[in-house]
C-alpha cells in the first residue's frame, strides 16, 4: 500500500521491522524504488533478496527501461537467462517481454528485438494486443517497417484502438502517408472502435511530415465534431508544426493565440521549426526566449538562439549567448549516432577518435567523399553557424556523428546490407544529402531515425522527398 501510494520511507519501514519478509513483500519494495526512478537503490535491494522470481526480475527490468538505461535492461534479461529457481529457469512472462521489447526499440537494436521475437515464438509467448503493440512499436523504431506490418496483420481479430494507433503513428513517422490514411479509414469502419487522441497525433503528424495543410485541418475538426475527443497540446503542436514548416507563421501565430490552453516548449518549438526553415530570424528569435523563459535550463534552446545571431552575424550576441550558458552550467547535448552491428551497439559523437579502429573509420569516410566528390557532391554549409571559413565548415560537417557511424558500417558489413543509424539529433541538410549520395553509389539501403522522423534512403532519394 505504502509502495503504491510513492510513500518510500514508510514501505520501507514496515519492510525493515517486519520479521517474516516473504518474496511479494521483497518485491513490493524493488517495485516500489525501480518505480520512483532509485533504480540504483532498487539493484541494491534485488541483489540482496535470497530468491527471486519472475516478478522480482520484471520489476528491475522495467525500472531500467523507465530511467532509460535500455543496454542495462537487456542486460538484465539476458541475466535472467541463465539463473534458476528450484532448478527450473525463470521463464519470462508477457509483461516481461513486452518491456524488453520496449528497450531494444528505444536502442534501435533490431537483432537483439528479432532475437527476442525468436524466444517469444520458440517457448509459444502468447503474443497478445499488448505484447502485439510492444512488437509493432519495436519494429517500427528499429527501422523495419515491413516486420511492424507483418505483427500487426498477424493480430487479426485481435487488433484493437492501441494496435492500429502504433501503426499508424509508425507510417506517419516513415512518410508512408497514403496507408496511413487508409488504415485510419479501415479503423473508423470498424463498428466496436473509435480512435483515441493518440491515434490522431498519429494521422496529423502525417500530414505534417507531407505539408498536407488541408487534410491536416479537417483531421483536427474530426477530433472534436466527429469523435468527441478534447484536443491536446499535442494536437496542437501537430497543426502550428504543419503551418510553421509550410510558411504560414502568420497562422500559426494566430492558432497559437486561439488555444484554450497555454503554449507550452512543444508548441514555441514547433513554431521554431517552422520559422528557421524559413530563415524569419525574428519568429525564430521570439519562440526561442519564450522556451528559455519556461525552461532556463534547456541547453537546445540556448544553441539555437546562439545559432540565429550566428546566422545574422551578431557575433556580440553570439559570444554573449555562449558566456551565459558557461556561467549557469549549460552544457550543448552532443550529436549522438548509434548501429548494430554484429548484435552489439556501437555510438558515435561528432569528431568521435574513441574507437580502437578510429584510423580505419577516418580513412573510410575519406573515402567515400571523395567518391562523392568525384560524383558532383557540394558540401552545404549554410547550416554550419560557426565563425568559420568555408574550407573550416566543410571540415566540421564531414566529422558528425552519422557520417562517422556509416563510414563504420560499409566499413564492417557486407556490401548490400542495410545500414540503421539512430540519432538523437534532427539530421542535418548536408548529412542527408550525403546519406542519399551514399544510398545510389554504395547500393546501400539506409534507414535512419532522428528525433523528428524516419528517413529511408535508396537508389540517391529519401522517403521523406526533402521535407522535414
Amino acid at each position: 500500500m505504502y509502495s503504491s501510494c510513492g510513500d518510500l520511507g514508510s514501505a520501507q519501514r514496515v519492510f525493515d521491522e517486519s520479521v517474516l519478509k516473504d518474496l511479494p513483500a521483497w518485491n513490493s519494495v524493488v517495485n516500489a524504488y525501480a518505480k520512483a526512478g532509485f533504480i540504483d537503490v532498487a539493484r541494491k535491494v534485488f541483489d540482496e533478496m535470497p530468491e527471486r522470481n519472475v516478478i522480482s526480475w520484471s520489476c528491475l527490468i522495467n525500472g531500467y527501461v523507465m530511467c532509460g538505461r535500455n543496454r542495462e535492461a537487456i542486460d538484465l534479461f539476458r541475466e535472467m537467462q541463465l539463473r534458476k529457481t528450484n532448478e527450473d529457469l525463470i521463464r519470462p512472462n508477457e509483461f516481461t517481454m513486452s518491456t524488453v521489447i520496449s528497450a531494444c526499440g528505444r536502442l534501435g537494436a533490431l537483432e537483439q528485438g528479432k532475437w527476442v521475437h525468436a524466444y517469444i515464438e520458440k517457448y509459444n509467448v502468447e503474443i497478445d494486443i499488448v505484447l502485439g503493440t510492444a512488437l509493432i512499436d519495436m519494429y517500427a523504431k528499429c527501422g523495419s517497417l515491413e516486420r511492424a506490418k507483418r505483427v500487426f496483420d498477424d493480430l487479426g481479430a485481435k487488433k484493437d484502438v492501441k494496435a492500429y494507433s502504433a501503426m499508424i503513428c509508425c507510417l506517419a513517422m516513415y512518410g508512408v502517408t497514403e496507408e496511413c490514411f487508409e488504415l485510419f479509414i479501415e479503423m473508423t469502419r470498424s463498428s466496436n472502435m473509435k480512435p483515441n487522441s493518440v491515434t490522431f497525433v498519429g494521422v496529423l503528424g502525417a500530414c505534417v511530415h507531407r505539408g498536407l495543410i488541408k487534410e491536416g485541418e479537417s483531421y483536427f475538426a474530426m477530433i472534436i465534431e466527429r469523435f468527441g475527443i478534447s484536443p491536446s497540446i499535442q494536437h496542437y503542436g501537430c497543426m502550428v508544426d504543419l503551418y510553421g514548416r509550410a510558411g504560414l507563421i502568420e497562422e500559426a501565430e494566430r492558432f497559437i493565440a486561439s488555444m484554450p490552453m497555454e503554449p507550452d516548449v512543444l508548441i514555441w518549438g514547433s513554431l521554431l521549426s517552422g520559422s528557421r526553415m524559413l530563415g524569419d530570424i525574428k519568429t525564430c528569435e521570439a519562440a526561442l526566449k519564450r522556451i528559455i523563459e519556461l525552461e532556463p535550463m534547456n541547453s537546445g534552446a540556448y544553441v539555437l538562439l546562439s545559432n540565429v545571431y550566428a546566422k545574422t552575424g551578431r557575433w556580440i550576441e553570439v559570444k554573449r549567448i555562449r558566456h551565459e550558458m558557461e556561467v549557469q552550467g549549460i552544457k550543448k547535448v552532443p550529436g549522438c549516432s548509434s548501429v548494430e552491428v554484429d548484435g552489439v551497439i556501437h555510438e558515435f559523437v561528432v569528431g568521435d577518435e574513441s574507437k580502437e579502429d578510429s584510423e580505419r573509420i577516418y580513412a573510410m569516410l575519406d573515402e567515400i567523399m571523395q567518391r562523392l566528390k568525384e560524383a558532383g557532391y557540394v558540401s552545404d554549409t549554410k547550416e554550419v553557424l560557426l565563425d568559420l571559413d568555408e574550407e573550416g565548415k566543410e571540415m566540421a560537417l564531414s566529422y558528425h556523428s552519422e557520417k562517422l557511424a556509416i563510414a563504420f558500417c560499409l566499413m564492417k558489413t557486407r556490401p548490400g546490407t542495410p545500414v540503421r543509424i539512430i540519432k538523437n539529433l534532427r539530421i542535418c541538410g548536408d548529412c542527408h544529402l550525403v546519406m542519399k549520395m551514399i544510398s545510389k553509389i554504395f547500393g546501400r539501403e539506409i534507414v535512419v531515425r532522428d528525433c523528428n522522423r524516419f528517413h529511408h534512403f535508396r537508389d540517391g532519394s529519401c522517403s521523406c522527398r526533402d521535407y522535414w
